[in-house]
């Protein structure tokens, strides 16, 4: 199956998918949205009641910072893929269980391995926890690390800033980082594949 095509059956999937409770309590779930071919993926935690309203994510007052502060680094939400470790509202906006998480977890890797992303940005501490679960949020956002030939950055939630203003010079600075991050993910290409010097290790702190 093409990348395309496998986004497209892991949307499908999602918006009849009964693998945990949340789906008694969904309007729309949230398999996530962008093109296959970007460079850069974001992983928030769960759809809250706009995302459920609506079917997609980041749409509601966390959307809108999150399109500022990809604008402010020469993007538009169009060109990169945005997703959540759950596909479905938690009630009440709650945290997502573990088991719910789980649930979604083949998605979530289905998505990326579709994509490839050069970069992945996760937005919160329980999509944090997918890539760096012994780690805290305030201790390693912002930094660069790479897991398994892939390059993965944890950085605050948007909507953390909106609930405390004094975190949006950090989140701002953490976003800024990004496109250097990219080029410097990027894969080589040398025109006379003979003369490539060996692969070397990214120093990224």
């Amino acid at each position: 199956m093409n990348p395309d095509d496998e986004l497209r059956a892991v949307a499908t999937e999602v918006r009849t998918c009964q693998a945990c409770k949340l789906h008694q309590s969904r309007k729309n779930a949230v398999p996530g949205e962008g093109p296959v071919t970007s460079e850069l993926m974001f992983i928030g935690e769960g759809p809250g009641f706009h995302e459920n309203e609506q079917g997609r994510p980041f749409v509601g007052a966390a959307g809108k910072y999150l399109e500022e502060l990809l604008a402010g680094i020469g993007l538009r939400r169009e060109q990169v893929f945005i997703g959540n470790v759950v596909k479905c509202r938690p009630p009440g906006n709650r945290d997502p269980l573990p088991e719910e998480i789980q649930a979604c977890a083949a998605y979530l890797e289905r998505q990326i391995q579709a994509i490839q992303p050069r970069v992945i940005v996760t937005l919160g501490r329980f999509s944090m926890a997918r890539f760096f679960p012994t780690s805290r949020i305030s201790d390693i956002h912002g930094q660069a690390r790479m897991l398994n030939g892939r390059l993965v950055v944890a950085m605050y939630h948007p909507a953390a800033a909106l609930h405390q203003p004094s975190l949006r010079r950090e989140i701002e600075a953490d976003f800024a980082q990004l496109p250097a991050l990219i080029q410097r993910a990027a894969p080589a290409a040398p025109a006379d594949p003979e003369a490539a010097e060996p692969p070397q290790q990214l120093n990224l702190f």
